[in-house]
């Protein structure tokens, strides 16, 4: 039984991390039949995938017919209704299908709309602080709400990490406040391994001015929608960083590069590709190089231009989000002006090792979906190949959790596992020193998140609201000649009172 002192929840299966894969994976578990929790550390329908702009990345063959993998959903459509295309970083045919520049947030829309109806319950503004059971077993976590700070502990049969990447370990980074490395640490505690850590993508285009925005992303489909990196002399810079291994693929002029451009969103082309589109760490690392030669933009980026390749219709139609970003943030019009832009780091590509049929981690009934997860895209990733990956491996491991759940019993959660509370001389509940020193040590960095991401609206999705601060009465100079109210009254909390 679990511990009666805190706050209790139990169910099958557990998913910890409510952004893509926690939503597919509980919607894939809890259409079995089995109980699901989903736990959300910020507000449902604010999680990081929500911040995935490009699209997602699917070999449909609606715009290039050599890349016909049959697969479907509501998305931009072409003149004809099939599912519209758009080419990015490192993908030989135009593969992306997308809603706009905000495929993310439609896709998490379209999962919570689902997964609402299913009967799943989800807790809100909980933190996870640990998993409980042992290095050969699972059977739940324990963590805090975030409102008031009181302990909850959930028992589980099954329990799915989903809690995204670490890109927050980072100054400049695209990554929601939420992106902290939980689910990393958590596995890892409890007895699981951890492959290819080192691996971190850096996105060649964040903004970099003004500074309280630095490293916001910009989509990869600002390029992928005719988009050029030029620096400070306005000159094309990608031509020079072709690399051998692409060399017979990627254009070496600009008439080629806009002629591959104009021919691909229609069909198949002749030409050769756009360097602008070589994946991440070589554009990347052709934008650092550029600065550190002295030839990168006034605040030390360079410089990505739509407006003279696209009208002004076009780009609010293609680029909405992009173009209300640097309105509203940078006072830069984008269908007049280039934009700055420079790395960030974006995506962790290591993480929790798991079986890549099944997602569960060498710890029985511990599985991993998502950014969390490590080994599926080797040490880079293609743009839009993380919407896939969570769509897929989601399902497997909330299918196979569900599976594991029902073929095994409840195991009893160890109360030592817990934190053990002790009496203060008052008599109220209270926490021992170490467990109250590490809680605000968490909430405090809690804090100084939301500090930072409340000083740029381009990440306003994934905000929690923030609480305005009652008013504070003056101090009064003498002592009031009124009873002292009783302890514990509403008057006794007053600021002020006597």
């Amino acid at each position: 039984m679990a511990d009666a002192k805190y706050e209790t929840h139990s169910h099958d299966v557990l998913v910890i991390g409510a952004g893509g894969a926690g939503l597919r994976a509980a919607i894939e578990a809890s259409a079995t039949g089995v109980s699901v929790g989903l736990i959300c550390k910020s507000l449902l329908g604010k999680a990081h995938t929500v911040m995935a702009e490009g699209g997602v990345a699917a070999a449909l063959g609606n715009v290039e017919s050599k890349d016909n993998w049959k697969w479907g959903a509501l998305f931009d459509r072409t003149k004809d209704g099939r599912i519209l295309q758009r080419n990015f970083g490192g993908h030989t045919y135009p593969r992306l299908a997308h809603v706009g520049d905000r495929t993310g947030l439609e896709m998490i829309r379209t999962l919570q709309q689902h997964g609402i109806h299913l009967g799943i319950t989800v807790y809100m503004e909980c933190t996870i602080t640990r998993l409980l059971g042992d290095k050969q077993r699972v059977n739940g976590a324990f963590g805090y709400w975030r409102e008031h700070g009181k302990f909850v502990q959930f028992e589980s049969k099954a329990v799915v990490l989903a809690t995204g990447g670490i890109g927050r370990a980072f100054k400049i980074n695209s990554n929601s406040w939420e992106c902290t490395g939980d689910g990393q640490a958590l596995a890892y505690l409890l007895g699981a391994e951890l492959l290819d850590s080192e691996f971190m993508q850096f996105h060649p285009t964040g903004m970099v001015w003004p500074p309280s925005v630095r490293g916001t992303l910009i989509t990869e489909g600002v390029r992928g929608e005719g988009g050029t990196l030029r620096n400070k002399d306005g000159k094309r810079i990608m031509f020079d960083y072709i690399p051998a291994l692409y060399a017979n693929d990627t254009a070496d002029t600009e008439a080629e590069a806009d002629r591959w451009l104009a021919e691909s969103t229609k069909g198949t082309s002749s030409a050769k590709r756009t360097p602008d589109l070589l994946p991440r760490d070589i554009v990347a690392r052709a934008i650092h190089t550029e600065v550190k030669a002295g030839r990168g933009s006034p605040h030390g980026g360079v410089f990505l231009d739509i407006a003279t390749r696209r009208s002004a219709e076009d780009i609010k139609k293609k680029l909405p989000a992009m173009y209300h970003q640097f309105k509203e943030l940078g006072d830069v019009d984008i269908t007049k002006e280039p934009m700055e832009v420079g790395p960030t780091a974006h995506y962790t590509m290591g993480g929790i090792k798991v079986n890549p049929d099944t997602q569960e981690t060498r710890v029985k009934g511990l599985f991993a979906a998502g950014e969390c997860d490590g080994g599926m895209h080797g040490s880079n990733r293609l743009g839009g190949n993380s919407l896939s990956d969570l769509l897929v491996f989601g399902r497997i491991a909330g299918l196979n959790a569900a599976k594991f759940a029902k073929a095994t019993g409840s195991k009893t959660i160890d109360s030592a596992q817990t934190v053990a509370p002790t009496r203060s001389t008052r008599g109220s509940t209270t926490l021992s020193r170490a467990s109250a020193t590490a809680l605000r040590a968490r909430t405090s960095s809690s804090r100084r998140a939301y500090a930072d991401e409340s000083s740029s609206c381009a990440r306003a999705s994934c905000l929690l609201p923030r609480r305005p601060r009652r008013p504070v009465r003056p101090l009064r100079r003498r002592r009031s000649s009124r009873p002292r109210p009783r302890r514990g009254s509403a008057a006794a909390r007053l600021p002020g009172s006597a």
